[in-house]
């Protein structure tokens, strides 16, 4: 790649902000230029800075994402957008297109994920020149479109994560994955490794639960819904 993209993460939880910056950071050819964690910030930041594209959480504290990015485009900052968020209403998805959102990302996510859809973005940003005909231009379309679901690593499905990522998400405090295991219907030993993928995803929390006898127990918390 002949010019690095610079990265803009907007998003308004330190550790899913850092996980991004360091996925970014492992992608050849992107650059992470800042982190920021409100819409006001990120308005501060393409001032000073210049982005090519925005690593954009929707769920603000100070505004949706795509308020943001609506703002954004008014004031004449050109930069794309890839929405990260746990949103599924699909309204929200085709109202993004008009406004430079060129990709979604669903959390919680692995870094294959990201790496998938910023490869695919920087060949999209590549195509230059005049197209030859129809073909090349669906071509260059395509390159934003991935083949299928982004694979999770070797063990892991899809539905189970869904169900663990629930059950995480929607319990107030911290579980162990016993608990976690017996609420699925799985066992200890594969909730534990799907806790453990929300963690290296940013999207939990671990901490030792040290009790009177015997080794600490791990528990695991949601760190944002």
């Amino acid at each position: 790649m002949s010019e690095t993209i610079r990265v803009l993460v907007v998003e308004d939880d330190p550790v899913a902000a850092d996980a991004h910056v360091m996925y970014v950071g492992r992608v050849p050819g992107f650059t992470a230029v800042g982190k920021v964690h409100t819409g006001a910030q990120a308005r501060r930041a393409l001032e000073r800075t210049p982005v090519d594209l925005l690593l954009l959480d929707l769920h603000l504290p100070d505004t949706h994402g795509l308020q943001l990015a609506r703002s954004l485009r008014a004031a004449g900052h050109r930069a794309d957008v890839i929405a990260v968020t746990s949103a599924r209403d699909l309204a929200v998805v085709r109202e993004g297109v008009s406004l430079g959102v060129v990709q979604y990302v669903l959390k919680p996510f692995t870094f294959a994920t990201l790496r998938d859809r910023l490869v695919r973005y920087a060949e999209f940003r590549a195509a230059a020149g005049e197209a030859s005909g129809q073909a090349e231009v669906d071509r260059a379309l395509a390159a934003l479109r991935a083949p299928g679901p982004a694979a999770l690593p070797k063990g892991l499905s899809a539905p189970t994560l869904e169900r663990v990522t629930v059950t995480l998400r929607d319990h107030a405090g911290r579980l162990t994955a016993a608990k976690v295991a017996e609420a699925v219907g799985i066992s200890r030993i594969t909730a534990r490794r799907y806790l453990e993928h929300l963690v290296e995803a940013g999207r939990a929390a671990r901490a030792p639960q040290y009790g009177t006898v015997g080794r600490p127990e791990l528990q695991y918390r949601w760190v944002k819904s």
